[in-house]
């Protein structure tokens, strides 16, 4: 008897599991990784086992949405120096210079305590591996300049 109703709880919460929404079409698009002639690509990426922490992230400036574990921003702009980093207390950051074709990956981790605070690290990381991390997670964010 105690089998059987493990069986039975086993299968009732197999049963309770929620469906996963399909993804976007900017998904599908941004997973071809095609470079634009005339501007530079940048893939921000948070590995999906990174913690769960809603990070914040400044892009030139001007605050460009947040990221969590599994997701990645793809974002096009124009060539040249620019610097990604996270939201007010957050202290990490990364400048690149960019060429107009070219693909660029860097990885965004975050760390904290409690879910209360945290601190971001930007990595630049070779298109392979961040070519993986992308097809391993989520589009959060097309930002187009």
């Amino acid at each position: 008897m105690p089998r059987l109703l493990l069986t039975l709880l086993i299968l009732l919460l197999a049963g309770c599991t929620l469906p996963r929404l399909p993804p976007m079409p900017e998904d599908a698009v941004a997973k071809r990784f095609k470079p634009m002639p005339d501007k530079s690509v940048i893939y921000l990426v948070r590995h999906r086992l990174d913690p769960s922490y809603i990070v914040p992230v400044v892009f030139d400036d001007q605050m460009i949405g947040s990221t969590y574990g599994g997701t990645y921003m793809r974002i096009e702009t124009s060539a040249g120096k620019h610097r990604l980093s996270g939201f007010a207390a957050d202290s990490g950051s990364i400048t690149l210079t960019t060429e107009p074709g070219k693909l660029y990956f860097v990885q965004h981790s975050a760390y904290g305590f409690l879910y209360s605070f945290h601190n971001s690290n930007f990595q630049l990381v070779d298109g392979a591996y961040g070519r993986t991390l992308v097809m391993g997670g989520e589009i959060s964010a097309l930002i187009s300049q």
